[in-house]
């Protein structure tokens, strides 16, 4: 990803390209031993997304809605969360326009357009109880999470937010990748204003509160580094969490049982405080 950012805005200086989508599902989640429910939604402009509703086992403490970074698909993804129904957790992850089953071309705008959609659908859906649900996002999905739910209707009634690997900006990111290519040094400033700054999670993330905010973030994160974490936290306002780890890569903190008893505490404490 961080090749990515540094190739961008040498090709076309096109934001668009930020997004790696894949059609085709590599993983069939009933086969491997994972209820997945397909759910299909519009959004305002009228496009057809696809999901899948992970159904907890027995009683379901809340749902989380998780947003995916910015390459493949749900496919490929729910590996993050595949775990948390077996502890009484609904799941609901789905696709950005133009990703996997989804229609469409992704946008920044239009991802953001996607979440709202996502959001609508997980409010009113038979299974969950609106009063208990949880907003997950990785990578470019904890960026469109901070920012789409600062300016969403639904921000009030979400328990929490938890992001994990976000950057304060995709502006900055291409920079810092930039930067660190001697092709590309001499033009780190000029080539990463290519990229659109106009979703900027660290100038939205104060407006969370007071909703409940968890960042989580690896100090050896080679694709975001630490300090985007510490900066989102730091222009967050209460109440907020910062939780730091050491050793794993980006966005694979919740791959080993610790960080994931952890969260499930987390959770289950903004549910039923």
């Amino acid at each position: 990803m961080r090749l990515l950012f540094a190739l961008l805005p040498l090709l076309t200086g096109c934001t668009s390209l930020l997004f790696q989508p894949l059609e085709p599902h590599l993983i069939d989640p009933n086969k491997v031993g994972v209820e997945a429910q397909d759910v299909f939604f519009e959004t305002s402009d009228h496009l057809k997304l696809h999901g899948w509703f992970l159904p907890a086992k027995g009683h379901a403490h809340g749902t989380l809605l998780f947003l995916h970074g910015n390459a493949e698909n749900v496919s490929t993804h729910i590996g993050s969360v595949y775990w948390l129904p077996e502890h009484g957790f609904n799941v609901f992850l789905f696709d950005y326009r133009g990703f996997g089953r989804s229609e469409g071309e992704p946008t920044l705008a239009g991802i953001h357009a996607d979440f709202a959609a996502a959001l609508d659908t997980v409010f009113h859906h038979p299974q969950v109880d609106p009063a208990h649900v949880v907003v997950f996002g990785q990578s470019m999905g904890g960026a469109t999470a901070i920012s789409g739910l600062a300016e969403s209707p639904w921000r009030t009634r979400v328990r929490a937010l938890v992001v994990e690997g976000a950057p304060t900006s995709y502006r900055t990111v291409a920079r810092e990748a930039l930067s660190e290519w001697w092709v590309t040094w001499l033009f780190q400033w000029p080539l990463s204003l290519t990229i659109s700054d106009d979703f900027r999670p660290l100038d939205r993330v104060a407006q969370i509160s007071p909703t409940p905010l968890l960042i989580v973030h690896s100090r050896d994160d080679e694709v975001i580094p630490f300090h985007h974490a510490q900066e989102l936290f730091d222009a967050a306002r209460e109440p907020k969490e910062l939780w730091a780890f050491d050793g794993a890569r980006h966005i694979a903190v919740f791959t080993t049982a610790g960080p994931r008893a952890r969260l499930m505490e987390y959770l289950r404490g903004v549910i039923s405080p």
